[in-house]
């Protein structure tokens, strides 16, 4: 069996050409350039539970709800953080870019109450600023803006949940794509800002739209501007993988197309998509089974009903064909670019607590679940990481599928825990009320396009990611970017 350092300069060889591919072709793009695609944040709220006025735990889940719920240490006692916080790592020196729409009115205050509650300390820095232009009033009456002010919550506590000595920087936009013709342009323009600005090493973007809402591949290709950036940066980006399993939403964001789709920028090649997984725990955050794909039945919370609650997104791109560095799982993309890449706790039969007062203050916890929580869960993986490096880790595809595959061939302790059972298929009622039933991807031994690689255990998975030998990757990004 071959060593670990020839894998390693095979796959940087491999990447030299991709990169070379990158300055080839990646030079386009007005960054304001007006395109169809309409951006949703990846979240979902527990409409039959509504508001409480305390933070529910497992036993009130289970006892009342009849599914599983966590707090903070039951999550970090799942992906084994404790040991990293014990030897100083948790994100500090570090920034954490939360980009969303509007973002909420109490972000400051939601987040100090919540860290209150669970034991956490407050971060050393939570800034908001707003590039494209500063955000209309918060409107509690516009589902629009209440939309996005959760998903701001989510992935601010939950980021910082998991990085909680890490700063974050929230950077909002003062327009919701809600007519398909505004928002990604000011999402574009914002994170360029930040990038060139050098404010945050790791961005997570908890949204998405279809690929096929876009009028054309151009399209999608003239907002890459802000990846290309990131790259030569060294700024990891993030993109959730979606909720609508196998499939996703139509233009105007009703589900869902009957054939199997992607979610952009999830799909593109330049972002670590994030997939949902369901996991299992008790009071103390112990597995009581192995972690699954998230896939939650309505009947879950609705006796009866047929369809898909929701389920992790995850397939092949109809834009982007595979890159470099899934040649090796090129029997399961096919020619495709495939998403996830990797997976974190999203499910609705496991969802999470979260603080906000800006809709009902009397009752203001709520639970949420979504690959909107997994995208700010990794992000603060990879602000650990980037601390135990002591620098930007940047794009983390190619080392991402190096450990994957080290792990897979039994060549390392990666820290990257294989997901094997579930798929990701979805059934849902059309316009005339048929039930349409998209088929998923299955959980297999390795990489699969419900779960990419996995879950993680972070105390391992930071460490090798950190101490990974890519110095040739090193020089040979700079000599591509010379070359561009």
């Amino acid at each position: 069996m071959a060593s670990v350092a020839v894998h390693r300069r095979a796959f940087a060889l491999l990447l030299t050409g991709f990169l070379v591919l990158l300055a080839v072709t990646f030079q386009a793009a007005p960054a304001r350039a007006v395109v169809r695609g309409k951006v949703q944040p990846f979240i979902v709220n527990h409409k039959d539970l509504g508001s409480l006025q305390f933070p529910p735990d497992t036993n009130y889940c289970v006892s009342v709800l009849h599914r599983l719920c966590y707090q903070p240490a039951q999550i970090r006692k799942a992906y084994n953080l404790p040991p990293l916080y014990a030897q100083g790592y948790d994100g500090r020196g570090r920034t954490i870019v939360i980009v969303d729409s509007f973002g909420s009115p109490t972000i400051a205050h939601d987040l100090h109450v919540f860290d209150q509650t669970f034991n956490l300390p407050d971060p050393p820095s939570l800034k908001v600023i707003s590039p494209a232009g500063a955000p209309p009033p918060f409107d509690p009456t516009n589902a629009d803006m209440v939309g996005w002010a959760r998903e701001t919550t989510l992935d601010v506590e939950w980021s910082h949940v998991i990085a909680p000595g890490a700063n974050i920087l929230l950077v909002t936009t003062p327009v919701s794509e809600t007519e398909g013709v505004q928002g990604f342009p000011e999402i574009v323009f914002s994170e360029n800002f930040v990038i060139n600005h050098h404010l945050g090493d790791v961005i997570s973007q908890s949204f998405g739209a279809t690929e096929e809402t876009f009028p054309n591949k151009q399209s999608i290709l003239n907002l890459r501007s802000a990846f290309v950036n990131a790259l030569f940066h060294r700024v990891t980006v993030l993109g959730s993988s979606g909720d609508q399993g196998s499939t996703d939403l139509l233009p105007d964001t009703s589900c869902c197309y009957p054939f199997q789709v992607n979610s952009w920028p999830s799909s593109d090649p330049l972002v670590t998509s994030v997939g949902g997984t369901q996991l299992h725990l008790d009071e103390q955050g112990n597995r009581t089974a192995p972690d699954n794909v998230w896939d939650d039945p309505s009947s879950l919370f609705f006796p009866g009903d047929p369809t898909t609650y929701a389920a992790t997104g995850g397939g092949p791109s109809h834009v982007f064909k595979r890159p470099l560095f899934q040649i090796g799982v090129k029997n399961v993309v096919g020619g495709t670019r495939g998403t996830p890449d990797i997976s974190m706790s999203g499910a609705c039969n496991g969802a999470v607590d979260y603080y906000y007062p800006f809709v009902n203050s009397a009752s203001p916890w709520h639970l949420v679940c979504g690959t909107s929580e997994s995208s700010p869960l990794f992000a603060g993986i990879v602000a650990i990481a980037d601390q135990i490096a002591g620098k930007r880790l940047g794009w983390l595809n190619p080392q991402l599928y190096l450990l994957g595959e080290l792990q897979r061939y039994g060549e390392g302790g990666a820290g990257i825990k294989d997901v094997t059972i579930g798929d990701n298929h979805y059934t849902f009622l059309d316009a005339h009320n048929n039930l349409i039933a998209v088929p998923g991807f299955p959980a297999t031994p390795g990489y699969d396009m419900a779960s990419g690689w996995g879950s993680v255990d972070a105390n391992r998975f930071c460490r090798e990611l950190a101490n990974g030998d890519f110095s040739e990757r090193d020089s040979q990004e700079g000599d591509a970017a010379a070359a561009a």
